[in-house]
């Protein structure tokens, strides 16, 4: 499992010269280069992800489906998280975002699922889970990657902030996974 946080990630973004605000239509221009398609699953970005893909011209070329599933009984019957899953480690957890990734590629027929799961904040924290853990899963027929975000360091630790780092953290491994 990669592990990141996010000063991390915006050197890294800064030493690719990678403008997070273009990382959608980067995404987007990939994919239609190799032919594939993309769904989402979403729980702590709340369709984020979605829309900065749907947000540029050619996306229905790519994108397949979206589901934003806040609720466990929505992520275990819609997206096929197991029972076992949610209730061992829970919904924010590597397993959940692996399963939520591949559930939702099956049920699109998409060449690749993503995930985000996690606490956006402010409230929801715990010691073992803080605001701003999140994890991310990336999902092709062969394998999937998942990442640990740990997301609270950022510039704009706010919800919003949160969930808008936690959007381009998915779309940035997501372009790596493509290649």
């Amino acid at each position: 499992m990669i592990e990141i946080n996010a000063c991390e990630f915006y050197n890294t973004l800064k030493s690719k010269n990678i403008d997070e605000n273009e990382l959608q239509t980067i995404v987007v221009k990939k994919l239609i280069e190799h032919g594939k398609k993309i769904s989402t699953a979403e729980s702590c970005t709340g369709g984020l992800v979605s829309k900065r893909i749907t947000e540029v011209s050619g996306s229905s070329e790519v994108f397949e489906l979206g589901v934003c599933s806040y609720a466990n009984r929505i992520k275990n019957k819609i997206l096929g998280v197991e029972i076992s899953t949610l209730n061992t480690v829970g919904a924010v957890s590597p397993e959940t975002a692996a399963q939520m990734a591949q559930g939702v590629r099956k049920l699109a027929g998409a060449d690749y699922g993503i995930s985000t799961t996690g606490i956006a904040g402010p409230t929801g924290g715990t010691k073992d889970k803080p605001v701003g853990l999140v994890y991310f899963a990336v999902a092709d027929k062969d394998k999937t990657t998942v990442i640990k975000g740990l997301l609270g360091d950022a510039v704009d630790n706010s919800r919003e902030g949160i969930r808008k780092t936690a959007s381009s953290v998915i779309l940035y491994y997501l372009l790596q996974q493509i290649g």
